[in-house]
């Protein structure tokens, strides 16, 4: 059996994507303020809970800040400016809280607006002309004011599969996780491959299998490398050597 339940998996919280460009930011909206791959996060008691506008008096009108989506119908922004604190509650959290946390909208929205924080950091500026890019008021897009160069959020297309033998299933472990830790084969898609086609080749630098019978699972965002995973199954013969 697969567990049917994803990160992106959130009821009975809403999220929308949807942009909202020249907002404002109220007392109560959401704060994501981000230092590398850590959010800075309020604790109230055994719970997590995103920061408030209220919770950092220095944001003005001159702080930096885009608006990035809404969780439950309030608006959440992405500050750039280096904050100040003196609430024992606030302290910046390792993004893979996500994996353990039972608050799932969290770690899917901490994730999601980490993948825009380093969209947008890698978009400062035209990689056609150099110039610094601004806003787009119409949609979540930068535009160059120079050369009119659009530039949307990246979505890398990337396969992950569950490889099956009667009722064995193959669990790869990278030399870089954590003790304990495996994982499904997983890769990019290269240019000129169909999809299937990226199954096969990962599967066969991976592991060194030839698989078959390549079918459709789900697909699942993945906001860490900013791709789309795109899950299959397969089969192989558990008599080939795994290298």
């Amino acid at each position: 059996q697969f567990a049917n339940s994803m990160i992106q998996d959130r009821h009975p919280h809403r999220f929308s994507n949807l942009y909202l460009a020249n907002q404002a930011i109220n007392e109560t909206d959401y704060i994501f303020h981000y230092q590398g791959n850590a959010i800075l996060l309020k604790t109230q008691g055994e719970e997590l809970a995103i920061p408030q506008k209220k919770d950092f008096p220095e944001i003005s009108d001159e702080t930096e800040y885009v608006f990035l989506f809404s969780l439950n119908e309030v608006p959440c922004f992405l500050v750039w400016d280096r904050l100040k604190w003196d609430n024992p509650q606030l302290a910046f959290t390792e993004i893979g809280f996500f994996r353990s946390t039972a608050q799932r909208e969290i770690g899917w929205v901490s994730l999601v607006g980490l993948h825009l924080c380093n969209w947008y950091l890698q978009n400062r500026f035209c990689g056609t002309c150099g110039t610094q890019t601004q806003h787009k008021t119409d949609e979540r897009a930068v535009v160059c004011p120079a050369c009119n160069t659009v530039v949307y959020p990246k979505i890398s297309p990337a396969i992950i599969v569950a490889i099956l033998s009667n009722d064995k299933i193959l669990l790869a472990r990278n030399s870089n996780f954590v003790g304990g830790w495996y994982s499904l084969v997983a890769g990019f898609v290269d240019v000129r491959e169909t999809l299937e086609e990226t199954v096969r080749r990962e599967v066969k630098e991976e592991v060194g299998l030839d698989v078959w019978n390549i079918r459709y699972y789900k697909s699942q965002p993945w906001e860490l490398s900013g791709s789309m995973m795109i899950g299959f199954i397969a089969e192989a013969d558990e008599n080939q050597p795994i290298c």
